[in-house]
This record gives C-alpha cells, structure tokens and sequence, in this order.
C-alpha cells in the first residue's frame, strides 16, 4: 500500500520557505518531488536548501509534471484563482495558503473545479490543526465554563514598509491577511450561523485595511469580536495575540501566537479557581501536509472542510462590504 505523497510548491515565498517547506520535511507522508519560481535561479535555490527532486523557472512546468501529485500553493492572494484552478485541471491535490479566496465567489469555483478533476482542495490554516485549539474546543465541550455567550480575539502584526500586503490589488490588508485567523478561530468554536456583522476599518494611503474592529452576532445569541492591524512599528517582529472565551460559569484566556509550537498555556477560570493548561505543540504546518496526504492515500478526510472555508469566505465578505473594501 502507497505510504507517501510526493509534492510540489508553486512558489518561493517565504511562507513556504520559513514554515511550510520545513513543515514538509516533517511529514512522515510527504516526498519533496518539485519546486517552481518566478526564475530558475530561484527555484535551485529552494532545491539545493530543501533538498527538492526537481526545479522549475515556471509554474507551468511544475503542473505539468506528471511524478508531482499534490501542489501547494503560498502565492499572492490576487493569484490564487488562476494557479489553484489550473493545478486542480491538472488533476492535482492543492493545499492553497489561506485565504483560500479574495470572496466566496472564488472559493466556491475552486471548489467546483475540484469536484469535477476528483481531487482534493484545502485551505492551508496550519493553526486549526494543533492540538492547542483541540484542547481549547474540549475545554468549552466539557461544560466547565458553562455556555459560550462571547468571543473576543486580536491579532496585531507590524507596519510593513514595504510588502505584498500593502497592495489592494495583490488581496492585501489586515482582514485578508489576519482577520482570516480570527473569523476561523470564531467560526471553530460557535457552531451556528452568522446572524449581523458590524465593522469599521482605519486604511492606509495604498487603500487597504491597516486596522479592522469587527462585531459578530450569531443566531444562537452568542457574539463574537476581533481586532486585526498592521500597526505595531515598522519591519520589526512584534505581534500581539489574544483569545478570550466567557461563559455563563467561566472563561478561558489565551495570549498564545496564531501557530504557535513548542509548549504553550492557557488560564481556565471558574468558581473553583484558575488552572492553567499546559499543550505540546508540534510543528502546525507539517500536521496540515500530513493530513492532507493522508486524504489523498485514503486514510483521512479534510480536516478543513469546503463548508468551513465558504462559511469563513461568506464571513469575510461581510466584514469587508461593512468597511468599505
């Protein structure tokens, strides 16, 4: 029986090249078959560093190799329609860098493009795949805490001088780059339809998002909120992370980094008094290779699933038709 998955990576960002690559090396399931750049140069670069099968100077090249059987794609988000659709024709697995789409529109033509080629497409939030945020969902399962009633959850990154997410026309801003943690944090934990979404946003001169407030109600009762920004300096390594979760008996608090490894904590709150809970975490981004190869070896089903990522596409969109964007 087939043990591994042998896969490409359409592009040199350093996404891939600082966290999913690595992540990949990891992977008991995963062969390192192909890289491709915008240059050759570029992806021998890749190839002598990561120890990759073959190089490429164009994605096409990649896509048409037939070893090659499952793709990711870390890609500006204004390019992920084009690639992801032609991998997916190709008749190649994807796990595509989050977002997954610039609005649910694309996504649900990504989706599509899947289901008719008979491959799998994932949405790459490396984050859901830690046992962190499993232990977070048991926590709020086991009842301690009572009823969920309100979510609020931050994520604040630098002020790039200069970056791909400065561009509007690249799918940049603080909501497509960040806030797509904090709705799939929400959406992960609340199991239940988005009833309103308020929001109001501080843009740059370039016209994207640097700093989005969102308020979320959901038909249940429960609310939600998040704040997202690139504002913290510039080009330095500073960032800020929070969830809390308050419930009718408790709460939960959690300063831990959106994928976050090593060991992290969060304090659970009670009428019996504070405990807090120490997690392992494993390297996220090989967890998310290695659930998605063992999909396609027929062992698993996507852990991010097609409805979750509409359902955070459909989100996103609201929060960006309420500022504006």
């Amino acid at each position: 029986m087939k043990e591994t998955v042998k896969w490409g990576v359409l592009g040199t960002a350093n996404i891939a090249k600082g966290c999913t690559i690595p992540g990949m090396k990891l992977a008991p399931n995963c062969e390192l078959t192909a890289i491709a750049g915008r240059s050759i140069e570029k992806a021998k670069a890749f190839q002598k560093e990561f120890g990759f099968e073959k190089a490429y100077g164009s994605y096409e090249e990649l896509i048409n190799d037939k070893d090659v059987e499952a793709i990711y794609i870390p890609l500006p988000n204004n390019l992920h329609l084009q690639w992801v659709k032609a991998a997916l024709k190709s008749g190649k697995h994807v796990l595509c860098e989050k977002p997954l789409a610039l609005n649910e529109a694309e996504a649900e033509e990504m989706f599509k493009t899947a289901k008719e080629n008979n491959v799998y497409l994932m949405e790459a939030y490396a984050y859901l795949h830690s046992p962190y945020v499993a232990s977070l969902k048991e926590e709020l399962a086991n009842g301690d805490v009572g009823d969920v009633d309100y979510i609020e959850t931050a994520f604040v990154t630098q002020g790039y001088k200069e970056d791909i997410r400065l561009y509007k026309e690249l799918g940049g801003g603080a909501m497509y780059d960040l806030g797509c943690y904090c709705t799939t944090m929400i959406l992960s934990l609340i199991d239940s339809e988005v009833d309103y979404v308020k929001a109001v946003s501080e843009f740059s001169e370039k016209g994207v998002d640097s700093m989005t407030a969102a308020i979320i109600g959901f038909k249940n009762g429960v609310r939600a909120s998040f704040n997202v920004g690139m504002i913290l300096g510039k080009d330095t390594n500073a960032r800020y992370d929070r969830l809390y979760i308050h419930g009718s008996n408790g709460s939960v608090h959690s300063e831990v980094e959106y994928n976050q490894e090593g060991k992290a904590s969060y304090r659970v709150y009670t009428v019996v008094g504070v405990e807090e809970k120490e997690i392992d975490i494993p390297q996220n981004y090989s967890l998310e290779i290695a659930q998605l190869s063992d999909c396609i070896l027929g062992k698993a089903k996507p852990h991010i699933t097609e409805e979750f990522s509409l359902k955070n596409a459909r989100l996103i969109d609201r929060v960006l038709a309420e500022i504006g964007y």
